[in-house]
């Protein structure tokens, strides 16, 4: 009798790693949606700024839904396409109207210590069946992200103002 394969993964070997990537999906799309409504409706002195980079970073999210949905489809399934189920798999939640733009960055750099957690996830799934390919895929997302939470931690702090020196 043989086995199913796919990419030369056993069903039970590809459904832990479909699972992880199926959930850090759900939560994308979450975040993805969030990051627009931020950048629809962000206000104040950060405008300019904020707008800019939720856009950024909306289309950034954009690419990864687009990538990981095509990693489930490899291993010959389908990704979860519909909102309830993405509210019901994710663990980042939509954001209430009407936050400040410093509300707004917080959430975003929680959502993305979700997300990096979920990506480890995937990892985590892809070690145990030797999936290079997701681990190498998400990896790369893990990098830029990070890299991201940086920039949008520093733009947390509060720096304080310097009082004029007089000689």
């Amino acid at each position: 009798m043989q086995t199913y394969q796919k990419l030369g993964f056993e069903k039970k070997e590809s459904q832990s790693i479909v699972h992880a990537l199926n959930h850090l999906l759900a939560n994308y799309q979450i975040y993805y949606h969030k990051l627009r409504g931020f950048h629809w409706n962000v206000e104040g002195r950060d405008f300019f700024e904020l707008h800019e980079k939720f856009e950024e970073d909306y289309q950034a999210a954009h690419e990864n839904i687009d990538r990981i949905a095509e990693r489930i489809r490899i291993f010959g399934k389908k990704p979860v396409y519909r909102l309830a189920e993405y509210l019901e798999m994710a663990k980042i939640k939509e954001a209430k109207s009407g936050l400040a733009p410093e509300d707004m960055v917080r959430q975003i750099v929680d959502d993305m210590e979700t997300l990096l957690g979920e990506m480890l996830e995937v990892v985590q799934a892809a070690e145990e069946t030797g999936d290079t390919a997701s681990i190498h895929l998400i990896m790369n997302m893990m990098q830029a992200l990070e890299k991201r939470h940086w920039m949008f931690s520093a733009w947390l702090k509060k720096v304080p103002v310097a009082s004029p020196q007089h000689n």
